[in-house]
């Protein structure tokens, strides 16, 4: 079986669906703080939290567990400057503990879900893997820390490993299953979602003067299910020793400004809506965009998914039904 923490959350609730597509047998590990029990659909699930190896021992104990796809963590990042300690134990030391049951039981493949926040100000773009990791955020700075307490269990305990670095997750399963639901909600493509919807009174763009060509950051942005493949994919190749452990950028090699964003939602959904420009907030690039080249040649993969149009229409979607008004019972 495959383990995956944080499997009812946006991301691992996508790729525990492409594991069960390619014929593997998940269970979601996740203690549902922010995970959804509505997204464990027909697979089996156990409550439980990384930051209690009590917790991990019983899964693993219960459980026979080939590999680990490891989602479970906190990614806010203006939360992680106001609880930095939260962070750290999460993120840092609820990783161990995983790493540990791990070591305990025997099981030696993983798959970290790791961020381009490891990245910090880029000093050059496309961002290779290779690019020096000086993150600007508390956030950023947890997920490095355990990269390298990753490389210290491969290195001691024959662990091996993938640190997937994404770029910017967007976008909704085709299907409709599932989507971005978050408390409170920070994504850019979500909020405009709220804006044309009218359950929110306006959007804001963050800075219109960044040297892009229409003035605003530049984003990488990569389909959710584009993610979930990439996982399940470098899943295989590392149970079958066709790949050597590394950290492998997940993005597209290509940037949406965030003014093209806001027009591709208002093309999509066909409605008009108030953006407000105003300061640019602190701590934000003009661009993050990744360079895709190890992924193509480690991985066979390349996004599919990812065209704007396409983020945008399976994220309006799933954000109707989401929202749309119950029928009561007769």
């Amino acid at each position: 079986m495959i383990l995956v923490t944080g499997g009812a959350g946006y991301i691992g609730s996508h790729t525990v669906k492409a594991l069960k597509a390619a014929g593997l047998d998940p269970v979601i590990f996740d203690n549902f703080s922010t995970g959804h029990r509505s997204f464990v659909k027909n697979t089996a699930a156990f409550e439980g939290d990384i930051c209690n190896p009590a917790d991990l021992e019983k899964a693993f104990s219960i459980y026979t567990i080939d590999g680990v796809l490891h989602f479970a963590g906190k990614a806010l990042v203006g939360e992680s400057a106001e609880k930095p300690e939260l962070y750290q134990q999460t993120n840092v030391v609820g990783g161990m503990n995983l790493l540990t049951a791990m070591k305990n039981h025997g099981v030696r493949h993983f798959i970290f879900s790791s961020t381009c926040a490891t990245y910090g100000e880029p000093e050059q773009v496309p961002i290779p893997e290779d690019h020096p990791q000086k993150p600007i955020n508390v956030y950023g700075q947890t997920k490095l820390d355990f990269e390298r307490a990753l490389k210290a269990f491969h290195a001691d305990y024959g662990i091996a490993y993938l640190s997937l670095r994404y770029f910017n997750a967007a976008g909704a399963d085709a299907d409709g299953e599932f989507g971005e639901d978050h408390t409170p909600e920070t994504h850019l493509i979500p909020l405009t979602m709220q804006a044309a919807a009218g359950d929110r009174p306006e959007v804001k763009i963050f800075g219109t003067d960044y040297p892009t060509p229409d003035g605003t950051c530049l984003r990488d942005y990569i389909h959710v299910s584009d993610l979930a493949r990439a996982h399940v994919m470098g899943l295989q190749l590392l149970m079958k020793n066709r790949i050597s452990s590394q950290a492998i950028n997940l993005g597209t090699g290509y940037g949406y400004s965030v003014r093209e964003v806001i027009e591709a939602v208002r093309r999509v959904t066909g409605r008009d809506f108030i953006v407000r420009e105003t300061a640019r907030r602190p701590g934000d690039p003009p661009k993050l965009i990744a360079s895709a080249d190890r992924a193509k040649a480690v991985l066979g993969w390349t996004a599919k998914e990812s065209d704007i149009e396409n983020i945008v229409s399976s994220a309006w979607n799933w954000y109707q039904r989401l929202n749309a008004p119950s029928v009561p019972a007769r």
